[in-house]
Formats: structure tokens, sequence, C-alpha cells
């Protein structure tokens, strides 16, 4: 974890009178929330949201002070076109349980979602995605991302002063991990080349970073009600984030070859173009994620990594 999450972690704590309670607490962004001094982490073995019941229970001391921050997701996107009613039931249900628990309380509700839920329709002009932009008629192409959505409108619509940001291409690239730039770290050291899909463009954004904006928003209970965008500035393709991450760690990005989404097809379609402005976050008063390539590097060098910036 960088030195600045650990300040603004330990800082927190002074700002908000209540507690943090993390929801998720054993996933990515999660994990980086949990370690604040004031932060209750809560798992899977502690609360299982898709519960009313078992949410009641485990949310049952909540006081308005409080600020719970859900990172809990069903998000195997491609077992979720077979398995619709476990994502519903982890995207849908399981936010609607808590939004309920904060809107009983007075607690605050900060709901993480996703670029999945735009239509690939609505990137068609190539221009970033602002929150408004979602057309109320359009659906996701997957799974997915029409859970996520119906979970975002569950959340607004049980507890009107909750939060939905909205992030993407979250990683933390740390060695042994299943995200894209821990994988790619894993097939460089594997594979002589890779091939990777150049037609989908998007916005890394290293969970460290995303972790220290969610604990400003928490920290400012004037921002309720809205939807925002959080993520690191700046856009690229896979593969341009593939190349990136084998240059951060010496290796020659000519190792990376572009291919199509075509010549890969999956179960779940990817959205081609899934760009978030970030305007709505600075309009807030928040403080702007850095560019994605100083993210990138943060990461590769959070485990040692030596090689040249990207």
């Amino acid at each position: 974890m960088s030195d600045t999450h650990d300040q603004d972690t330990q800082g927190q704590a002074a700002t908000r009178p209540g507690r943090l309670i993390v929801i998720g607490a054993g996933g990515q962004v999660g994990r980086l929330l949990a370690a604040g001094p004031d932060a209750v982490a809560l798992g899977r073995e502690d609360i299982d949201i898709a519960d009313a019941v078992h949410v009641d229970r485990a949310l049952a001391d909540l006081t308005p002070d409080d600020v719970v921050v859900n990172c809990a997701a069903h998000t195997a996107v491609d077992a979720a076109e077979t398995d619709v009613e476990a994502a519903r039931l982890g995207n849908e249900i399981g936010p609607a349980n808590l939004a309920r628990a904060t809107a009983r309380y007075g607690a605050r509700l900060i709901h993480l979602s996703t670029d999945y839920v735009f239509s690939d329709a609505a990137g068609g002009d190539r221009v970033p995605r602002e929150p408004g932009d979602l057309d109320p008629e359009a659906q996701p192409a997957s799974v997915y991302g029409r859970t996520k959505l119906a979970g975002e409108r569950a959340v607004a619509r049980i507890d009107p002063r909750a939060t939905v940001v909205r992030t993407a291409w979250v990683y933390t690239g740390a060695l042994g991990g299943s995200d894209f730039v821990a994988t790619m770290r894993r097939l460089e050291a594997e594979r002589d080349t890779v091939s990777v899909v150049d037609d989908q463009v998007g916005s890394p954004t290293y969970a460290v970073d995303l972790a220290a904006g969610l604990l400003a928003l928490a920290d400012r209970p004037d921002v309720t009600g809205a939807t925002l965008h959080a993520t690191n500035a700046g856009s690229c393709s896979w593969f341009d984030l593939a190349r990136a991450v084998f240059a951060g760690v010496g290796a020659d990005p000519e190792r990376v070859a572009p291919t199509t989404t075509a010549a890969f097809p999956r179960p779940a379609p990817r959205p081609s173009y899934s760009v978030l402005s970030g305007r709505s976050w600075a309009a807030a008063g928040l403080p702007p994620l850095r560019d994605w390539r100083s993210g990138l590097t943060a990461a590769l060098a959070a485990d040692g990594v030596a090689g040249p910036s990207v």
C-alpha cells in the first residue's frame, strides 16, 4: 500500500465521527478500505447481503454517523450469463438490502458500481461518459451489466441519500493476483509473446487510488444522492495497457501483439468503449485520481519492480 493511501487512511478517523463499515472486505478495494483505524471489515463470512434478515442482524448497531461502503458484488462476468440468479442476488438484491438498512438508521451508503451499466451504443461517439448519459430505456449487453444497473436503481429508490460510484478496469497488479495487470505480469514471465485485444478502450484504475478516493468521499457528508464516476485519468486499450505493463517490468513491449475481440469470443459481451468522465467527481469537490500511467507505475513499484516508467 502506498504512503499516500496510508496517510489518507490514518487521517480519516479524525474527520469522520462514525465508523467506516466495509462490505466486501475481502476484495481488491475492500481490503484497502478495511485497513483504516475506524474500519469495520465485513466479508462473506460476516454478512450475506442477499439475505435481508442476515443484513438486519449484521447492521443492527448502525448509527447516523456511520458510512457503509459496499464493495461486494457478483463479478464473474462470464459466469453470470448462465447463472443469472447468482448475479441478481449479489448485484441487485444485496445492495437493496443494504440500502434498506442505511435508510432505516440514517447511515450513509456508498455503493460501488461499474462501467458495464452502459450499453455499447452510448459510447458510439467515443466521448467519455457522464453519469447522466445513461439512457433510462437502454439495456446493458451483459447479465452482469444489467444486474449492476438494477442494483444502482434499487439503491437510489430505497435510500435516496446513497451515493453510487462507478469505476472501471480495477486492478492491484500484485504478483499472484488474477486481475489484468497481474495476469500480464505472469504471462510476461511464461510466454514469448501474448495477444491482447486493441478494440476495447477504458480507464485502468489502480485499486489503491480508488480506495483513497472513496475515503475522501466518505469524509464528505454533504455529498449524498449522487452518481459519480471515479477512475484513473486518461484512457487506453487493453493492448496499450499490456504493453505498458511489459515496459514497466523492463520487458520488450513488442512482445505484445494486437488482436480483436472477435478473435477471442467470450460468453459475456464486453463494452468496446467504456471511458468514464471524471467531471462529476471533480464537480463534487473530490480530489481527482491521477493519470492511469502513474497509477500503473506505482502498482508495479509496490512489488519492487524497477523497470522503466511508462
